[in-house]
């Protein structure tokens, strides 16, 4: 049996995807996080042999959170989620440690397929994002945001979802003098003026999801 956390902001998403996984005798769903914040205490508690993790959330976000999962223990499991099979994000959780990736677009035997492979300690990213990478890699073809260290793109994310240098310090266990510098260091990669012109950026890349006010 193989046991998993599922983990996204959205409990429509989280719902839908236990409600498909229930038919399956050998996947058991044994917990949910609304964040990464979360994912770090449900994992620690549970002890899943693998985490879905979506990778754009408010907070911490799926990238940082899988960083500091494999620290806390290097046998975690992680499967990435996103709405997109282009950009850099496929690639970045990779290289932080993630065994899979899948999109929100797959279909129920891909998912399956991911988990027990993933399960199994093997690696599992889907056909269409394998294709993107490889594609990428043929052509040279790299958007700006993939110049970007891993921490650099942390940074990015949290200033382009509206987070304070004070607060991105306490996420990310850095100085707020250094996450001035990889702010600095962001703007003048990206070309961009303004932390507005960094959201922008993003979301048109899908990094993010748009904020809608109540």
């Amino acid at each position: 049996m193989v046991r998993v956390l599922l983990v996204d902001d959205h409990e429509l998403v989280r719902t839908g995807i236990r409600r498909l996984l229930e038919d399956t005798t050998d996947i058991e769903v044994v917990g949910e996080a609304a964040s990464g914040e979360g994912a770090l205490n449900s994992a620690r508690e549970l002890m899943p042999d693998v985490i879905l993790m979506d990778v754009t959330m408010p907070g911490i976000g799926g990238l940082e959170a899988t960083r500091k999962l494999l620290r806390v223990n290097a046998n975690f499991r992680i499967i990435g989620v996103s709405i997109h099979a282009e950009g850099p994000c496929p690639g970045r959780m990779l290289e932080v440690g993630a065994s899979g990736y899948l999109t929100k677009g797959c279909d129920l035997d891909e998912m399956v397929r991911a988990i027990r492979c993933v399960g199994r300690g093997q690696r599992y990213i889907g056909a269409n994002i394998a294709q993107q990478m490889v594609l990428q890699g043929m052509d040279g073809d790299r958007t700006p945001v993939e110049l970007l260290s891993p921490r650099e793109l942390e940074v990015m994310l949290l200033v382009s979802q509206g987070h304070k240098l004070q607060q991105i310090s306490e996420q990310l266990c850095l100085s707020p003098k250094t996450v001035s510098t990889y702010r600095t260091r962001v703007l003048r990669k990206l070309e961009a003026d303004t932390d507005v012109a960094l959201s922008h950026m993003a979301l048109k890349m899908g990094l993010i999801e748009p904020r809608h006010n109540a």
